[in-house]
């Protein structure tokens, strides 16, 4: 008999495909995973013994309660946010999820919004649509710094924080990073905390995982240090930077712009994100590359075939 495999988010249609060969597949139909439990009938619940989700989707014990055989949660990608991994622990559950499946995606796009945010390419937009630009010999936009010799702070150093590094690197500006501890096999400049590392770098990188400990890691005093002339990349959580506090600084000019893909009440996002032309704004589209995609189905269906031939999964979250 085959296993039951609920998909809690979309996944591309080869994926189905793929996960079909081996299992019946239950879909979610309304948004909200407790509400897309709820529109399942009760045998249908009863027969689920893997979810495959993205780790940010919100799993109450709750509604995990109502679940009698789950063995196994496939996070797509290296966050897990959404788990209550204690609560996965004292069950028995196994969740896994894809580690630096889509480091290289997200560190991409991480230097991508560095760039339109230190020169200024939101603001470039709207002067070339008010047609402003009448050619090299009328007016002309105010020159900005440029990237080389300007300091990067990374918070967070693991596999999507090591590859900012090496892009910011690449680009001849100054590395230096905040993580739990210093790490031996780099040579960038270690900060013992946030507000230090903030206080140094001109921009600042969070590529935290997201947990109780970094909630809102970034908050008004770390912007502060950041100052007017420095800018936040956020491509982690939005749970890590204090929205509010961001938008403050943002708006009185207490930092210079901002690059963000992720936002702390997804999807929703503040209207004054909007107004802003010194802030570039992505759909939390980071690791959506189709390298990405295949490097996270791959690990999902290595995790899937281990469980399901009695062995343990190949990447399980430590619990």
């Amino acid at each position: 008999m085959k296993p039951t495999i609920f998909l809690a988010s979309r996944i591309s249609t080869a994926f189905r495909e793929q996960l079909a060969s081996c299992a019946t597949l239950v879909e979610a139909g309304v948004p909200g995973f407790a509400d897309a439990l709820d529109a399942l009938c009760e045998s249908q619940r009863n027969a689920i013994g893997i979810i495959v989700a993205f780790g940010s989707v919100r799993m109450p014990n709750t509604a995990l309660d109502r679940l009698p055989r789950l063995g196994l949660i496939c996070c797509l990608g290296s966050g897990y946010d959404g788990i209550d991994l204690a609560y996965a622990k004292q069950r028995g559950l196994w969740v896994t999820n894809s580690p630096s499946a889509n480091a290289q995606s997200v560190a991409d796009l991480a230097l991508g919004l560095l760039i339109s945010s230190v020169r200024n390419l939101p603001h470039a937009r709207q002067y070339l649509e008010a047609g402003r630009w009448q050619g090299n010999a009328g007016e002309r936009m105010q020159p900005v710094r440029g990237l080389t010799g300007r300091k990067v702070g990374i918070c967070g150093l693991g596999a999507i924080g090591l590859h900012v590094a090496r892009r910011a690197a690449a680009f001849d500006m100054e590395v230096g990073y905040h993580s739990r501890h210093a790490r031996k096999d780099v040579a960038y400049r270690y900060h013992t905390s946030i507000l230090a590392l903030a206080d140094w770098a001109d921009v600042l990188v969070v590529a935290l995982r997201a947990d109780a400990s970094t909630f809102h890691a970034i908050d008004a005093k770390v912007l502060q240090a950041l100052g007017p002339e420095g800018y936040l990349i956020n491509v982690s959580r939005g749970s890590t930077v204090d929205e509010v506090a961001l938008i403050e600084a943002l708006t009185t000019g207490r930092i210079a712009g901002a690059g963000l893909d992720v936002y702390e009440h997804e999807p929703q996002i503040p209207a004054e994100l909007f107004q802003l032309a010194h802030v570039t704004l992505t759909p939390h589209i980071g690791g959506s590359t189709l390298e990405a995609a295949h490097a996270q189905e791959a690990g999902v269906l290595a995790n899937i075939e281990a469980h399901l031939a009695g062995q343990a999964p190949l990447t399980p979250v430590p619990l």
